[in-house]
Order: structure tokens, then C-alpha cells, then sequence
């Protein structure tokens, strides 16, 4: 039987026109069917716009649109969004997946109410992937829980772990946890507490990754709360464009250096593929009892293409029940960091 991906066809700041392009590049490139949700008869006019038949896609009507500054208790009583529609139909078993370039606070809020918790998570955490000399680490949390205790760094660490291992492919994920120095004795009580319990634990625990480890390629997984994450992701999306735009003005000013960027074009374009976040699509929401990725609010067609490819990645490969069965093999582990919190309480 072939899978959905329910893609939230209101959500972003660039209008559905371009989520339905990227729902068009991508409907070649993955067998699951995609249910566009909406405004029916708006999203049907846009697909024929893109040259493609009505029936190339499934429909779910969605009238509201939840704007992107709404606060994520408001968006909650918002029922017949898109976003709630979507979560909906991964709810009732008519969808494996969603996906949202919507509000991230609305999409994660929706998510976490409608689907609920894997039993046994306490936070979710929303992962994603940067570039290094290597290959992808995976990064979380980036953004749904920025107040973290000790137990909730376990659990992001598990939970990615988990995914590397299922989704990305790696056989014994190095994990790390971002920290201001990579001895033992650095940090504050919440990550000197989690790096203990992080040793104790069966990961392939690599120790405190600093933020010259991020890029490097040394860790496959590196776990921190959502404040730290946010910032780390969006400052790194930032030096990137402000590298490239200084590039292109000091190549302008020199012709001889014009000249050595032609030469150094193909070069440069393979660069700057391999750091463009396009390429990356969405970041998965983990923790929630289904599949849930999360785009950029200024996700252009091929992050979204991208971002429906790795929901199906994630619908075949199924990380929940690897992650279930590690907790329930962690069950010792986490009550003694539960008991340390009611301790310290």
C-alpha cells in the first residue's frame, strides 16, 4: 500500500504557489502519494498553473491559514487550519507523515497535542542537519524546548541517536554533547549532569562536543537545548550568506580575481550546494508519537522537494520503534535521572 505525506499547503512566507512546486519536483522522486491541504479549489488551480493534472495530488480542505507571529496557544484553537489538518491526518491513519513550513511554535504545539508524546519522551526536539568536511551531523535540539533539564538531554540523545542509526544509515552514531570545553568538568549543572548520564547510558557517547566540533565531521549526533540550538543554527545560516555575498563583492572590485572565480566556478557551485539549507529540506519534530518535519518559513520549492523526500525516508525506516526499544532499554538509566530532578527540585 503506498504511503501519504500530508504537505500543509497554506503554511510559509512564501505562499502555496511555491510549496506546490516544490510538491511537483518532488512527486517524481518518491513513491508516497501527496495530499496537498488547504483551500481545495485555490491549491487545484495552482497545480494546473504548474502544468500538472488535478489528480496528480490528493486534497484534504483547509480554510485557515495560521500566521506566522500567531503564539502556539492561539494556534491551538485554530481546528480547521491547514497545519491542524495535516497533524490530523497522520492522527487518524490516513497520512504517514506532515509537513509544515508554518509557524515552527504553531506546527510543534499542533503536533505535540494532536499526536501526543512517545510514551516514555518527555520534550520533543526538532533535528536537522548541518554540513561538514565529512558528512551531515545531525543537530538537535534546534527550537522546541528551550528550558532543558539533564533527563531531556538524554532523551534527545537517544531519540538522535536512534535516527542516525535508522534514517542517515550510521552504524554506531558518535554522539556529543554541545558544550564550552570538551573536559568533564565544563559547563553548567544541566549539561554537567547530562554528561554523566550520557556516559552511563549505552551510546557511543564521544564526550562534550565545543562549537569548533559542529563542522568538523568528528561527531555523528550532538545534542543541546533549543535555545542554544536555535541560535547555532540560525548563526550558521547567516555566515553563510555573509561569506558568499563578501566573496561576489571582493571578486567585483578585482578583474584578475573576477577571472580566478570563473575558473573557480564549478568549484564554487559544488560548495556552495553542499552548505545551501535547500539541500538539507526539513528538520523532523522527535519525540511525538508520529512523523512530523518542520520547514524554514522561507523554504523555497527544492527544500520543500527535499524536505518530502526525507518524510518518506522517515516513514520507510520507522526511527519511533528503534527509539521505543532503546528507552526501554535505558528504563534504569533514565529513572535515576528522573529521581536526581525530583531531588533537586
Amino acid at each position: 500500500m503506498t504511503s501519504r505525506i500530508a504537505l500543509d499547503a497554506l503554511g510559509g512566507d512564501n505562499g502555496p504557489g511555491v510549496l506546490i512546486a516544490g510538491a511537483v519536483k518532488a512527486m517524481d522522486r518518491v513513491e508516497s502519494r501527496i495530499t496537498l491541504v488547504g483551500d481545495e479549489q485555490r491549491l487545484r488551480d495552482i497545480v494546473r498553473q504548474n502544468g500538472v493534472s488535478e489528480d496528480a495530488f490528493d486534497y484534504a480542505h483547509a480554510p485557515v491559514v495560521v500566521d506566522m507571529h500567531i503564539k502556539p496557544r492561539e494556534a491551538l484553537k485554530m481546528k480547521d487550519s491547514s497545519v491542524a489538518v495535516a497533524v490530523g491526518l497522520v492522527k487518524a491513519g490516513q497520512a504517514g507523515a506532515m509537513i509544515s513550513a508554518g509557524a515552527t511554535g504553531a506546527t510543534a504545539a499542533h503536533a505535540l497535542f494532536g499526536l501526543g508524546r512517545l510514551e516514555g519522551i518527555k520534550k520533543p526536539a526538532i533535528s536537522t542537519l548541518f554540513p561538514t568536511h565529512l558528512r551531515p551531523v545531525l543537530i538537535l535540539d534546534v527550537g522546541a524546548t528551550v528550558d532543558c533539564k539533564p533527563e531531556n538531554l538524554l532523551q534527545f540523545a537517544l531519540m538522535g541517536a536512534m535516527y542516525a542509526h535508522e534514517v542517515m544509515g550510521r552504524e554506531n552514531p558518535l554522539v556529543g554533547l554541545l558544550n564550552i570545553g570538551e573536559e568533564d568538568t565544563k559547563g553548567d549543572e544541566t549539561t554537567l549532569q547530562a554528561y554523566k548520564l550520557l556516559k552511563e547510558s549505552t551510546l557511543n557517547f564521544g564526550g562534550n562536543a565545543e562549537g569548533n566540533d559542529v563542522l568538523s565531521g568528528k561527531f555523528d549526533v550532538i545534542v543541546c537545548d533549543g535555545f542554544v540550538g536555535n541560535i547555532v543554527l540560525k548563526f550558521g545560516s547567516s555566515v553563510v550568506k555573509f561569506l558568499f555575498s563578501e566573496m561576489k563583492r571582493e571578486l567585483k572590485r578585482n578583474p584578475i580575481a573576477m577571472l580566478g572565480g570563473l575558473i573557480a566556478k564549478p568549484s564554487l557551485k559544488n560548495l556552495m550546494k553542499r552548505v545551501d539549507k535547500s539541500e538539507m529540506g526539513g528538520a523532523p519534530l522527535l519525540g511525538v508519537n508520529g512523523n512530523c518535519v518542520i520547514c524554514h518559513g522561507s523554504s523555497d520549492a527544492k527544500a520543500i522537494s527535499n524536505a518530502i523526500i526525507r518524510a518518506e525516508e522517515t516513514i520507510k525506516h520507522n526511527p519511533n520503534a528503534a527509539i521505543l526499544k532503546l528507552l526501554k532499554q535505558e528504563e534504569q538509566l533514565l529513572h535515576k535521572a528522573e529521581a536526581f530532578e525530583i531531588a533537586n527540585v
